[in-house]
């Protein structure tokens, strides 16, 4: 039996226990700059807006990207997944991405059991 989100035209996001939906965020070019998580309110403000919302799990509460530093991400385009569980924001950076002002928050890669940091 096929599952209409899979199949249908109406977005009906599949947000987990908590009201969350896992956002994946890359620029134009298919860069990550970013994972995070989107409740029904931050979808909506995202969609009226045109600039990312998020939920903040740590803080419990909805917060627009670059609210402090100004560092919006203007959303170019919104794609979800084929079950509606995960959303892929498409974005112009208005400048670094990370909190820490790095480009992306993937700015280390894995090594055993240490980080590297990428050039």
């Amino acid at each position: 039996m096929t599952d209409l989100r899979e199949t249908e035209l109406v977005l009906d996001p599949k947000y987990d226990a908590a009201g969350l939906i896992t956002a994946v965020v890359t620029d134009g070019a298919g860069a990550l700059l970013m994972v995070a998580h989107m409740n029904a309110e931050a979808l909506a403000a995202t969609q009226a807006s045109g600039e990312a919302h998020f939920f903040s799990r740590s803080r419990q509460r909805l917060w627009k990207k670059g609210e402090t530093s100004g560092n919006v991400l203007r959303v170019v385009e919104l794609r979800i997944d084929c079950d509606q569980d995960a959303l892929w924001v498409i974005a112009d950076p208005a400048g670094p991405a990370c909190h820490t002002g790095e480009p992306s928050c993937f700015y280390r890669r894995v090594e055993g059991g240490s980080l590297v940091r990428l050039p």
